[in-house]
């Protein structure tokens, strides 16, 4: 998944081993998996040669994506149509986890 980390973000990630980021359409901290218990646990942090961004090696526990799949990265563009082609299945049921929308 991708998702926007602020200094407070990264503090509580380093801290605690689990990772948090910063929920910009909430504007708060975020704990990955607070609602939905689908935690990651930070096994390695990485930051890129100009030092603005940085990667996480997680143990994701459960899915990381809101839609109900392992990975936010479960569809595929076709080269020759760029058309979308859904390449992964669902490991949860979001209103499950979420309750309806």
């Amino acid at each position: 998944m991708v998702a926007y980390m602020n200094k407070e973000a990264l503090k509580k990630t380093l801290e605690t081993g689990i990772a948090h980021y910063y929920s910009t359409s909430r504007k708060k901290l975020w704990l990955k998996g607070e609602s939905s218990g689908h935690t990651q646990e930070v096994k390695e942090v990485l930051t890129d040669c100009d030092e603005d961004a940085v990667l996480l090696k997680v143990k994701q526990n459960g899915g990381a994506c809101h839609e109900g799949y392992y990975s936010c990265f479960f569809r595929e563009i076709e080269t020759d149509s760029g058309k979308l082609k859904l390449v992964k299945q669902k490991i949860f049921e979001p209103e499950q986890i979420y309750g309806e929308k």
